[in-house]
């Protein structure tokens, strides 16, 4: 088989390795979508992400749909859950197994990831999904999965006033689930047109381009809601202007949720304005318990996740599918083996 392999920052190798066998508790995929994540983008542009650092040539890729290759659920197609956790732990046990120290992670660490044509995984990490979704969109589950986890920290109440500060794939995803949870007005800003484009499109939020030196969409925002601020901001860049205009933007006693990934590994605010807000402040890791309800709302068509795939490659072009992503052309790049 054909697996894609980070060597090093910008060093991706197309290799031709044995397909690999299952152990216990595992089936044999074929992968058949993998979408590029901005976590991929970290890999490939730093080497590493957060504290992990790339100490192997690896495979990367974790949103991803499959069809099971060999045994007897053979042709069943499945969006991929790509958190294995250990199921034994503190927070496992208490139903967090997000939190699980123990995760192996697809695409990262020491766990080979999704870019590649055939990969083990283990079967209790499988969701079938049905002919209403073909594979680019089942691959699309995995950051709507996250939007949705994002959104329940929130405990967003019908009627509340929503902002997204950064309409990537996640913060497109977030605002349609906003909107699905009882959000009645929904802002969002970005640099690129084309994302603010993409969300009045897809949710009729009221847009506003990103100033970066001078955050003039805060004021817009502020002005918009006649100074009171907003009930929940959800902060979906990984940049620390984002984080500055969240806070500037939340509306006192307020909730910011921190869903970016900043690629220094810092995020900072201003603990004044914090405090004098009385804010709650939530950090996002990954998911939880939410692929039953993501294929239903997919399924369904209650959230459009096709209209976000802007790009289709090949394996053997999957550094181009890279250099799309971390360019922010288009929304989202995903590559099919």
């Amino acid at each position: 088989m054909k697996a894609l392999r980070l060597h090093a920052a910008h060093t991706l190798r197309l290799h031709e390795e044995p397909i690999p066998e299952p152990q216990a508790g595992e089936v044999l995929l074929r992968v058949t979508a993998v979408g590029i994540c901005g976590s991929d983008i970290h890999w490939y542009e730093e080497g590493g992400i957060g504290d992990a650092r790339l100490s192997h040539p690896l495979v990367l890729g974790h949103e991803f749909a499959a069809e099971i290759a060999e045994g007897p659920l053979r042709g069943t197609r499945v969006a991929v859950d790509p958190a294995i956790s250990c199921g034994q732990c503190e927070w496992c046990q208490q139903g967090h197994p997000n939190l699980c120290p123990h995760t192996r992670f697809s695409g990262h660490g020491s766990q080979d990831g999704a870019l590649r044509e055939y990969m083990p995984w283990r079967t209790e990490n499988l969701h079938a999904v049905p002919d209403t979704i073909d594979d680019i969109s089942a691959a699309m589950l995995e950051p709507l999965g996250v939007a949705i986890h994002s959104v329940d920290l929130a405990h967003l109440r019908p009627g509340a006033h929503v902002g997204v500060i950064g309409c990537g794939p996640i913060g497109l995803l977030t605002l349609q689930v906003a909107r699905l949870a009882g959000a009645v007005r929904l802002f969002a800003t970005d640099c690129l047109p084309h994302r603010l484009e993409a969300a009045h499109a897809l949710c009729a939020a009221e847009v506003h381009q990103a100033d970066l030196e001078h955050r003039e969409e805060a004021r817009a925002i502020l002005a918009a809601t006649k100074g009171r601020g907003l009930d929940v901001v959800f902060e979906c860049a990984g940049d620390q202007r984002a984080v500055d205009t969240a806070f500037d933007v939340v509306r006192i006693g307020g909730i910011v949720i921190l869903c970016g990934v900043p690629s220094d590994d810092r995020t900072a605010f201003v603990a004044s304005l914090a405090r004098r807000k009385g804010l709650t402040i939530k950090l996002v890791r990954r998911m939880k318990h939410t692929y039953p309800r993501a294929i239903e709302m997919v399924s369904r068509r209650f959230v459009n996740v096709s209209d976000l795939v802007t790009h289709r490659f090949p394996l053997c072009e999957a550094e181009r599918a890279f250099a799309v992503a971390q360019h922010r052309e288009g929304i989202k790049a995903v590559v099919i083996p």
